[in-house]
C-alpha cells in the first residue's frame, strides 16, 4: 500500500493551501509514530508493516505538477498495484475543511493529480480530497493556493488534517474503503 500526500517540497510552501496533502501525511506519521526519513524515488517516505503488508507513507520531493514521477517510481520499486495507491490533495471545488473520499475518478483541475493519472495511465485508485475553497476576486488561483493558511481556515483545516489522518490510520489497519468513505462525512 502506498499513501501519498501532495505538496511542494520547499520550506516556503509549508502551511500553504497547496500543501494540505503534506500536512495530512505529517499528521498521519505522528499518529503512527513514524518518521519520513528515507529518500529515494523522488520522494521522502517511511516504510512500515501492518498485518503483514508493507505500507509506504510518502511526500514527493518534486514540485506539485510532477508528483506522478514519485508515485510511479515508488509503486514500481515496491511493486504496488495502482488500486493500492491512495493520494491526498487539496481541492478548490470543496468548501474549506470538507473531506471527500472516492474510489477513483478524474484528476479534475488539479495539475498534480493530472500528472499522476497521466504517468500511471490510469485513474482507478482511491483519493482523499481536502477542501480549500476558492479565492476571493481579484486574487488569482495560483496566488491563493500558494498563500499561507490563516485564521478560521487554519482552524478548519487543522481539524480536517487530524480527521483525514485518523481515517487513513484506520484504513491501514482494516483496509475498508467503504468505512473510510462513510466515516469521512
Amino acid at each position: 500500500m502506498l499513501i501519498v500526500g501532495l505538496g511542494n517540497p520547499e520550506k516556503k510552501y509549508e502551511n500553504t493551501y497547496h500543501n494540505v496533502g503534506f500536512a495530512v501525511i505529517d499528521k498521519l506519521a505522528e499518529i503512527l509514530n513514524i518518521t519520513l526519513k528515507e529518500e529515494a524515488c523522488r520522494a521522502k517516505y517511511a516504510t512500515m508493516y501492518k498485518n503483514g503488508e508493507k505500507v509506504i507513507i510518502a511526500k514527493p520531493l518534486t514540485y506539485m505538477n510532477l508528483s506522478g514521477e514519485a508515485v510511479v517510481a515508488l509503486s514500481s520499486r515496491y511493486n504496488i498495484p495502482i488500486s493500492d495507491i491512495i493520494v491526498v490533495y487539496d481541492d478548490i471545488d470543496l468548501p474549506v475543511g470538507d473531506i471527500r473520499i472516492r474510489k477513483s475518478g478524474s484528476a479534475g483541475t488539479h495539475n498534480g493529480m493530472r500528472n499522476i493519472c497521466g504517468l500511471l495511465g490510469n485513474n482507478n485508485f482511491p483519493r482523499i480530497r481536502i477542501g480549500i475553497g476558492k479565492p476571493e476576486p481579484p486574487m488569482q488561483l495560483v496566488d491563493y493556493v500558494l498563500s499561507h493558511i490563516k485564521g478560521d481556515n487554519k482552524d478548519k483545516l487543522d481539524k480536517s488534517f487530524e480527521k483525514a489522518a485518523k481515517l487513513i490510520a484506520d484504513f491501514i489497519c482494516h483496509k475498508d474503503l467503504e468505512k473510510m468513505m462513510r466515516d469521512s462525512k
